[in-house]
């Protein structure tokens, strides 16, 4: 495929993207950048969330898992379905009823300033790090596709990928990012659609031939219930669970675009119908990592070493120009969809929570778009680092980052919502930095310590009960 070509391609998609932002942001004030002015329509909010929650991790990563994986992933995603139910139930009810802009002030209101900042430090790390996963695919994708035939350097690949964010990003904030992820979600889901199709018309089956193909195929099994292995089903069904819950209910980047809706009771629709249909989206994805792997079988294809380049090594080389262009489309889509609202969260999270931002008062504007600038260079930053030291698949390097990072904002909200004990606010920061530490501690010498038992994504859940724990320690009764 020609160089010129994809860059054609992205561009375009680009300038339309700016265009929605114009369109959008019109004179957004913080409160617009902040809430979208908490205006939009809850089925745009929940199509749009689909894009941000699967993001180029699940659109690289997940098609090249399923060789070492299966369908195991699916149990995770089942265990998804009850942590949206507590974040429906629970969590968005308590943010609304508080009117919060952050939901890290929740935390200020039942233990003080230093849990309020403990647990908005853990966001910002977290969403750093997890934000330079996916916009390291996106970016490795272009230098694929473009850079080194020009010899461009990985890092041109990396400043272009986040300029352009930051370009469509930074007058309307939250307000844009509501309607650009419909666009995106939009074009990362036809995308696959698409090529599914293509590589079916190839072998000419039907649908119901599809279907039968994927599950006579090695790659389809879905359940796992060996106790040692960590794909077991109770293991990833229970981290399913609790990651959806902090990665969606916990996490001011998911929430904010939940908390736009105009209230509580449109904000549980758009909650509701998002986990339904993230379950069709995922099962698409890992359908289309079977047929990936069937395709090379069948055409004598060698597999890349690294499970992330199968697909764009398919798309970009083995695939019809039309193919390629679809798939270059998806591949934006789906890692921007996510990118674009993290840059908007961590700004919104910073300014808020650590420079005591309110909507409304004059000369914020300037100091937030600045704010804005510097989480597009901490975010480069990161992704060279991750781009140097990165040595296995994507997908399972966030969730394996999201169990340390997350665990503390996991016991932090759980403590707060089901008990009524105050805590010595002032060691909340220790037990967040002990309560990872015992994680890791934990993992790897669980086979040693529990006959072979080893960890996998449920780490997340020791995390969070060492923090909570750690807590209980630290507390008294109301008086």
């Amino acid at each position: 495929m020609s160089p010129a070509l994809v860059v054609s391609v992205i561009l375009t998609y680009f300038l339309v993207l700016i265009l929605i932002s114009f369109k959008t942001a019109g004179k957004s004030d913080s409160a617009a950048f902040f809430t979208g002015n908490r205006q939009s329509p809850w089925y745009v909010v929940a199509f749009g969330m689909i894009g941000a929650s699967l993001s180029g991790v699940t659109f690289i990563s997940v098609p090249g898992w399923v060789a070492a994986s299966q369908f195991s992933y699916m149990q995770m995603v089942l265990g998804y379905l009850v942590g949206y139910l507590v974040i429906a139930t629970v969590l968005m009810p308590l943010y609304y009823k508080l009117n919060l802009i952050s939901i890290y002030t929740y935390l200020e209101k039942r233990f003080g300033f230093w849990s309020y900042k403990t647990g908005s430090f853990y966001f910002l790390l977290s969403r750093v790090i997890g934000a330079s996963f996916r916009l390291f695919l996106v970016a490795g994708v272009l230098q694929l596709a473009v850079f080194n035939t020009w010899g461009v350097p990985f890092w041109v690949s990396v400043l272009i990928t986040i300029a352009l964010i930051w370009i469509y990003t930074f007058r309307g904030g939250i307000k844009t990012i509501v309607w650009t992820d419909t666009l995106q979600t939009f074009f990362m889901l036809a995308s696959v659609v698409v090529i599914v199709y293509y590589v079916a018309s190839g072998f000419d089956w039907s649908l119901s031939e599809i279907t039968s193909q994927i599950k006579a195929s090695e790659y389809s099994k879905m359940f796992f219930w060996d106790w040692k292995d960590s794909r077991n089903f109770f293991k990833q069904f229970l981290a399913g669970a609790f990651i959806a819950i902090v990665m969606t209910g916990l996490d001011q980047d998911m929430m904010q675009k939940n908390l736009t809706c105009k209230n509580i009771g449109e904000a549980q629709k758009n909650m509701f119908w998002f986990s339904i249909s993230l379950i069709f989206a995922n099962l698409l994805f890992l359908s289309l990592g079977v047929l990936l792997y069937i395709f090379a079988a069948a055409n004598g294809i060698g597999i890349p070493d690294k499970p992330d380049d199968l697909f764009p090594f398919l798309a970009l080389n083995y695939f019809p120009p039309v193919a390629g262009i679809i798939f270059l489309l998806g591949i934006t889509a789906a890692a921007y969809s996510s990118a674009d609202s993290a840059l908007t969260s961590l700004t919104t999270s910073f300014c808020v929570d650590f420079l005591g931002f309110v909507p409304g008062v004059k000369g914020e504007n300037r100091t937030r778009t600045q704010i804005h600038m510097a989480f597009s260079v901490l975010l480069f930053i990161v992704i060279m680092v991750f781009y140097v030291i990165n040595d296995e698949s994507v997908i399972s390097s966030l969730f394996t980052v999201a169990g340390y990072t997350y665990g503390p904002l996991l016991g932090l909200f759980a403590y707060g919502l089901f008990t009524k004990r105050k805590v010595s606010d002032k060691l909340v920061p220790l037990i967040s930095v002990i309560s990872p530490v015992l994680s890791y501690v934990l993992k790897a010498n669980a086979p040693d310590w529990f006959w072979g038992y080893q960890i996998g994504f449920e780490i997340l859940i020791f995390n969070g009960l060492f923090t909570f724990i750690g807590l209980m320690l630290i507390s008294r009764r109301s008086e």
